[in-house]
């Protein structure tokens, strides 16, 4: 099981969030899919949201999902999946311009959306802006910094704080892109693509 230790997020002098960089490999091929993409990310927090970086180079970018909720994940998508103690878990999910879709749940087949006014205060910077954007065979670096307010997640957290440990998993997928693929931090055991299973989540830990 990947494990990585995260760091309380540093700011500057006029309060700006200094993003974390994007060390840590997207690249478990579960399901062997292969396809031209690297993907990393870098977390850091504060006591009440999550600070994630995304850093994505592919040759077809996609985005033509624009609704909050809607099927970001056929398009370049970038996920967050994070599991807490009460027996949930929360999918968080994002297309390359920005569009965002979430949800909750003790599993695949167990699933709510959560409501376009939770999920819309998630706050992304797309870097290939909020147009939408259908290209192939154009090799293309993008990236994205991700705001999540713990809010969010109900009564499953209250406060982030030094010594707390969650299950999680990073994923980088796109269902209907020139060149389907389903990549993973953490290695997932199963015959066919599913991103759904917390046990096949990794370890994060905040310092």
């Amino acid at each position: 099981m990947n494990q990585i230790t995260i760091k309380k997020c540093e700011q500057t002098k006029n309060g700006t969030v200094c993003f974390p960089e994007a060390i840590h490999a997207i690249d478990n091929d579960n399901w062997n899919y292969p396809a031209d993409v690297k993907a990393r990310f870098g977390i850091t927090y504060d006591e009440a949201h999550f600070y994630l970086r995304y850093e994505v180079d592919e040759l077809h970018p996609k985005a033509v999902s624009t609704n909050t909720n809607g099927p970001v994940w056929e398009d370049s998508c970038v996920e967050f999946f994070i599991a807490f103690n009460d027996g949930n878990y929360y999918n968080l999910e994002f297309n390359c311009i920005g569009t965002r879709l979430a949800g909750a749940g003790a599993c695949k087949a167990d699933r709510r959306r959560l409501s376009p006014e939770v999920v819309e205060s998630i706050v992304t910077h797309p870097s290939l802006g909020s147009q939408v954007i259908d290209k192939e065979d154009t090799p293309t670096s993008w990236s994205m910094d991700i705001i999540i307010p713990i809010s969010i997640f109900g009564d499953s957290v209250e406060q982030l704080a030094a010594g707390q440990s969650y299950r999680a998993n990073f994923y980088k997928c796109g269902d209907k892109q020139k060149e389907m693929h389903f990549l993973s931090w953490n290695p997932i055991a199963n015959e066919t693509p599913n991103f759904h299973l917390p046990e096949h989540f990794g370890l994060i830990k905040l310092t």
